[in-house]
C-alpha cells in the first residue's frame, strides 16, 4: 500500500509540474500580448497627437484667411456681420425641472452668481 501512495504522490507531483510549466507559458504570451497591445496603443496615441498638431497648423486664422481671400471668387464667401448672429433669448433651452418650473426667467438681466450661490 505504501508503494502505491509514493506512485500516487509521483504522479501528482509530475501533474502539477506539468500544470505549472503549461500555465507560466500560457503567462507569457498573455504578457507579450499585453506588450504589443501597449505599443500599438503608443502608436495610436503618438498618431493621434501629431493629427491634432496637423489640424491646429492647418486652422490657423491667419491660414484660414487667406484660403478664403485666395478663393473669393469661387467659394462666394463673405465676411461675418454681427447681425449673423443669434441673441441669447433666441436660445430654446430645454425646461427647467423643480422648483423654478412655471417661473418666469428674464435672461436679459445680468445674474450675480456669488449672491446665487448665498441664497441656496
Amino acid at each position: 500500500m505504501r508503494s502505491f501512495f509514493y506512485i500516487l504522490s509521483a504522479l501528482i507531483v509530475v501533474g502539477l509540474a506539468f500544470w505549472a510549466y503549461r500555465e507560466n507559458y500560457e503567462t507569457q504570451a498573455a504578457q507579450d500580448r499585453a506588450e504589443r497591445l501597449e505599443t500599438q496603443i503608443a502608436g495610436t496615441r503618438q498618431r493621434l497627437r501629431v493629427l491634432k498638431a496637423e489640424w491646429a497648423y492647418l486652422n490657423r486664422p491667419d491660414r484660414l484667411r487667406d484660403l478664403a481671400e485666395l478663393n473669393y471668387e469661387r467659394l462666394g464667401l463673405l465676411p461675418l456681420q454681427p447681425h449673423q448672429f443669434g441673441r441669447v433669448d433666441q436660445v430654446a433651452y430645454p425646461p427647467v425641472a423643480g422648483a423654478l418650473e412655471g417661473l418666469p426667467i428674464d435672461l436679459s438681466k445680468s445674474v450675480d452668481v456669488s449672491a446665487q450661490e448665498s441664497v441656496e
